[in-house]
């Protein structure tokens, strides 16, 4: 593994990630002396062409074509792109690369759950998690390796922090589980297909369709606290959300956040998609020990900035996500006070009630079926919906709370294995 330092984390209350020392100006230095365009913007593209030789309205005009292959086509050779003059793509090559996270081991639940170990260019693992529905599928994407905020059911909160994905290694993560489902457009040339239209701010959400994909919603609740690695996550999602390129609707994002009050509103309106709040209990002294974050922003504090967060609306609920804890957070009590919380600070918003999914040495039982009925059917009694998430993926730890990568499980020499025997039987 690379000699990579670990971020400065003041405290596991209130820590503030540093970011990665060696990024200058978003790219990330390679071996080869290439540098990997996948994570940056057409304009940064287009300062990296004139600075290795082309003139600035060429540069300008190369950028945008690049962008598009990258980004709205999926192709990871320069020499597919055919709408560029053969002579240049050979010289885009020897100076640029198009890169996708490592996949060190993909595994399938029999729900049809994908779970995929993925590997940075410094030897770090993170995880992320395709799950398919009947009329969606939705990727959940990493922000961080490991996890600093500590949250006592969450298997990812044991591990250490250490460090912020780039902006490359988070949209990388969309990029892949679109090669992996097959998804990019086939056929004809870019000029003649032209670019995606952006979906519009004020468009419905029924008149949106998934043009028959398969990937048709992003959360960011994967690995990490995305508030704690802001600008990486925003810069991310602006390429996800860019009419040029992947083109997601910002109605199909959800960032999920465990209640990092000063950069909420931030959030609201520097990316705009929906807000998820891990709330997983309505008092105090619960939550303090099973979210430790709300002993720096309390309960109310956090429940002011979800009452300011820009664009909430009855037609744009805040998400309120609430692990299913026996004898903990489960009691009717508890069920009358998140419904006399909701109403007290006038919040658009939805619970998703989520049983607690089992890992070693967990210290939490989940709640019996009974009792998660009963606390849902009091929320839903006070007019909140209050659904209850069936499990997804559990058979492969890919369930809520259970990410915490497999390079902890088995020894690397075996994962190198496993994956060199993967490719020599796709290579027969």
């Amino acid at each position: 593994m690379a000699d990579t330092q670990l971020m400065t984390i003041p405290g596991h209350i209130d820590p503030v990630p540093l970011p990665r020392p060696d990024l200058v100006e978003g790219v990330t230095p390679r071996a080869d002396g290439r540098t990997d365009l996948i994570g940056l913007p057409k304009k940064r593209i287009a300062e990296l062409f004139a600075t290795a030789g082309l003139d600035a309205k060429q540069a300008k005009l190369r950028a945008k074509q690049v962008f598009h292959w990258l980004y709205h086509r999926g192709v990871t050779d320069f020499a597919e792109m055919t709408d560029i003059a053969k002579t240049m793509r050979p010289w885009l090559a020897e100076r640029f690369v198009i890169g996708r996270p490592e996949i060190v081991e993909a595994q399938h639940s029999t729900d049809g759950t994908r779970k995929w170990l993925l590997r940075t260019p410094d030897g770090h693992d993170f995880e992320m998690v395709f799950i398919p529905d009947a009329d969606r599928g939705t990727l959940c994407v990493s922000s961080q390796v490991g996890c600093t905020l500590n949250c006592r059911f969450c298997h990812t909160g044991t591990m250490r922090l250490v460090r912020n994905l780039t902006v490359g290694e988070i949209v990388g993560q969309v990029m892949l589980a679109r090669d992996s489902l097959g998804e990019w457009p086939k056929g004809g040339d870019a000029a003649a297909l032209g670019t995606r239209t952006g979906l519009d701010d004020d468009e419905d959400e029924g008149s949106y369709t998934s043009d028959g994909r398969l990937l048709t919603n992003i959360v960011m609740m994967g690995m990490g606290e995305p508030l704690y690695n802001f600008d990486n996550v925003r810069d991310a999602l602006k390429l996800v959300m860019d009419g040029d390129g992947l083109a997601l609707s910002k109605r199909r994002i959800t960032l999920s956040t465990s209640g990092v009050v000063p950069k909420m509103a931030q959030c609201g309106e520097e990316i705009g998609v929906n807000l998820a709040v891990s709330l997983h209990a309505v008092t105090k002294d619960v939550r303090d020990e099973i979210v430790p974050i709300n002993r720096k922003y309390g309960i109310e504090e956090l429940l002011q900035a979800c009452a300011d967060y820009p664009g909430a609306s009855n037609a744009r609920r805040i998400t309120f996500e609430y692990v299913m804890l026996k004898d903990k957070n489960d009691s009717d009590d508890d069920a009358r006070e998140l419904v006399r919380l909701i109403k007290h600070y006038k919040l658009p918003a939805k619970v998703n009630l989520i049983p607690f999914n089992p890992w070693p040495g967990a210290p939490y039982e989940c709640s019996t079926p009974e009792r998660i009925r009963r606390f849902s059917d009091i929320v839903f009694e006070a007019g909140i919906s209050a659904p209850v998430r069936t499990p997804r993926g559990r058979d492969i730890d890919a369930a809520c709370g259970q990410l915490k990568t497999a390079a902890e499980k088995k020894s690397r020499a075996e994962l190198d294995r496993l994956y060199e025997e993967k490719q020599a039987a796709l290579a027969d």
